[in-house]
């Protein structure tokens, strides 16, 4: 469970989110205009950016936590793979993945090398596992985003804005994916799709005017949808399936 305590976050003397107080059970998506604070609130969660107030996993404080502790509980795959070394291959990528369970001064152990075989398989991206991550497509790097996520055996994976950069191909194949983990793993998706966010189906936290509205259910209708985002809608489409 994650649990946020009066989660308040500024940039610049300006306040972002004020008093969230939230609790996630389960899954999530995260729906907002642009700049409303959606992937803030998701950094936050992880403790990538400084806030106030308190998120709690599992009544664990994210503070208190070491950040090996907190790699091995919370995955950020980010909407874009930004990398400074133009050489590491898509299966020494993945391979990092397995840092927080690695020995000091050791190198990875057998285990860890086929974990990250394994999920290479599982993502049917064995094929470019020796392909410099620099010279992947938009929709293998998000593919080995997700694998590297999969690698560090993580509790929570935070997706934002996985099919951002994809064509509709790629995205519904991101789009699967996601549905598929919710069976081993959390899943908190931030996006601006609405196909994407209804497909995956799960309950919705829609950021406005620095506050967290949490919808368990009927957020996908027409009246609730132009009441949040101050436009006309004419039913949702869905077809990823």
């Amino acid at each position: 469970m994650i649990t946020l305590k009066n989660l308040t976050c500024s940039f610049q003397n300006r306040v972002i989110l004020e008093n969230i107080n939230l609790e996630i059970n389960s899954h999530l998506s995260i729906l907002g205009a642009n700049g409303s604070g959606k992937s803030t609130l998701a950094k936050a969660i992880c403790s990538l950016i400084k806030f106030d107030g308190k998120v709690m996993i599992d009544s664990e404080d994210i503070k208190e936590l070491s950040l090996l502790q907190r790699a091995k509980l919370l995955s950020y795959i980010p909407a874009k793979l930004e990398i400074y070394d133009s050489y590491i291959t898509v299966e020494e990528f993945v391979l990092l993945g397995r840092f927080p369970y690695k020995k000091s001064f050791f190198e990875y152990s057998d285990k860890d090398k086929n974990i990250t075989k394994e999920t290479l398989e599982f993502l049917k991206i064995s094929h470019i596992k020796n392909n410099a991550v620099s010279s992947l497509s938009s929709g293998e790097q998000q593919l080995t985003l997700i694998a590297q996520a999969l690698a560090q055996q993580s509790k929570i994976i935070i997706f934002d804005e996985p099919t951002a950069n994809l064509d509709p191909h790629n995205s519904k194949i991101i789009a699967e994916h996601i549905k598929g983990l919710k069976e081993y793993h959390q899943i908190i998706l931030i996006t601006h799709d609405l196909h994407l966010a209804s497909y995956v189906n799960s309950p919705v936290v829609f950021i406005k005017e620095q506050q967290a509205h949490y919808y368990e259910k009927d957020f996908f209708n027409d009246d609730t949808l132009q009441e949040l985002y101050g436009v006309a809608f004419n039913s949702m489409a869905v077809k990823y399936d």
